[in-house]
């Protein structure tokens, strides 16, 4: 069976920089008081028009430039997101055409904060069994479009971002592979973060009343999720080194990007090394199923993360969900 590796990275992220002195007049925050409660400095935000297939297309452009491939090497499409460019067909498809591969299968992955993770683990599996060659996971967010900005939407506004992330697998050419993924959720908490609306479960999927409310708007329970992110973070770390490993053992971890104090506490309670950990949410926000791989290639390109590199990514998000890869890079 053959062993599978990360062999391309890539990232994008629109150009407009939104800050929290942005943000302040708009919900009703100081913009000390914002990064404080997130470690959020400035976010990206998509111009008009802007799709979500359009970040992934800059992304997969820009990592297939830095390995030197062709488009044409891809043969499977994955596509995680949670801000589809629109309710149907899966955004992957509107990928597939934008890349030029016609035939190709393209799947949408709606796990949310933990999509990017789930899609690695599909695609090692692809790769593992001989089901295609070069699997392309993409991350991609457009979130600015679909915020309440204003005080009541306050708790989640302040933490989101755009932007678009991915990996190309294939078979492994050396001492590179993907040594472990490990996959969770728990569907009772589906409604400590959510968005309610459009639902299938209602005349025309949206009404009247549910704009008047807002249910068109994410909305959370920030303390529970807090608190489980923290809890479940630490399981899914431990879980992937267990006895082979140790936590001295790991060369960088790469958290998603949900909001900085979660990644500090979990750090701390696990005593990992602040200089072994990657973070860039002061300067992307939360991007959902794009953080992982934006912060993967992020430190790629800034020379901390090197091949032979021991690293563990681990994601928590709606759902909930959660999970962890182990890969030797």
């Amino acid at each position: 069976m053959e062993r599978t590796e990360i062999l391309a990275l890539g990232h994008y992220a629109p150009p407009r920089v939104v800050s929290n002195r942005d943000l302040a007049p708009l919900v009703g925050l100081s913009a000390e008081e914002i990064e404080r409660r997130t470690g959020v400095r400035e976010r990206r935000y998509a111009s008009a028009g802007t799709s979500c297939s359009d970040l992934a297309l800059k992304a997969v452009e820009n990592a297939l430039a830095s390995a030197g491939m062709e488009k044409n090497e891809i043969d499977c499409i994955l596509y995680a997101t949670l801000s589809p460019d629109h309710f149907f067909p899966g955004s992957g498809c509107f990928l597939q055409e934008k890349l030029g591969l016609a035939g190709v299968p393209a799947f949408d992955i709606r796990n949310q904060c933990s999509g990017f993770l789930y899609g690695l683990s599909v695609a090692d599996h692809f790769v593992r069994l001989g089901t295609y060659r070069r699997v392309l996971v993409v991350g991609a967010e457009i979130h600015s479009t679909g915020l309440d900005l204003s005080r009541s939407g306050q708790d989640l506004s302040i933490l989101f971002g755009d932007g678009a992330g991915c990996a190309i697998l294939g078979p492994s050419r050396g001492h590179s592979e993907i040594l472990a993924i490990r996959l969770h959720a728990d569907g009772s908490y589906s409604r400590i973060l959510w968005v309610e609306s459009p639902s299938s479960g209602r005349p025309g999927q949206i009404t009247p009343g549910d704009l008047e409310r807002g249910a068109q708007f994410p909305r959370m329970q920030g303390h529970t999720v807090f608190r489980h992110a923290v809890k479940r973070l630490n399981e899914v770390v431990r879980e992937l080194l267990s006895e082979e490993y140790g936590v001295a053992d790991v060369s960088l971890y790469v958290f998603h990007q949900a909001n900085l104090r979660i990644v500090e506490r979990v750090t701390q309670s696990m005593e990992i090394p602040p200089e072994r950990v990657f973070n860039n949410i002061d300067r992307f926000g939360n991007t959902t199923a794009a953080s992982i791989p934006i912060a993967l290639s992020e430190a790629e390109r800034s020379g901390r993360l090197r091949r032979g590199d021991l690293v563990v990514l681990a994601s928590f998000g709606s759902g909930f969900t959660w999970a962890g890869a182990l890969l030797r890079y």
